[in-house]
C-alpha cells in the first residue's frame, strides 16, 4: 500500500486548543491501523507548531480521510493541511 505524508500547520494562537484536544488526537492515531509514524512539528524553542503524520492508504482520498478525521482538524487546530504521496528513501518504519 502506498505511503502518504500529512503535513499540518497550526493556526496562530491554537496552543490551548491543541493541548486540550491532544488526548483525543493521540487516541485517534493509536487506533489507526494504517498509521506508520506521527509527531509534532516544533518551533526553535521546542513548542508544537504542527504535525507530521505518515499513513498507508489505498489512494490520496484515503489519506485525506485520515487527515479529515483527526480530532485536531475537527477542533480547528490546523491552519493548513497538505497530503502528499511519500516514499521512504533512507531509514525504516
Amino acid at each position: 500500500m502506498p505511503l502518504y505524508a500529512i503535513i499540518c500547520k497550526d493556526k496562530p494562537g491554537a496552543l490551548e486548543t491543541r493541548l486540550a484536544t491532544r488526548p483525543t488526537h493521540l487516541d485517534y492515531l493509536n487506533n489507526s491501523p494504517n498509521l506508520k509514524l506521527a509527531g509534532a512539528l516544533l518551533d526553535e524553542a521546542g513548542g508544537p507548531i504542527g504535525s507530521l503524520i505518515v499513513v498507508e492508504a489505498d489512494d490520496l482520498a484515503g489519506a485525506q480521510a485520515q487527515a479529515d478525521g483527526d480530532p485536531f482538524t475537527a477542533a480547528g487546530v490546523f491552519e493548513s493541511v497538505e497530503v502528499h504521496p511519500w516514499r521512504l528513501a533512507v531509514g525504516s518504519l
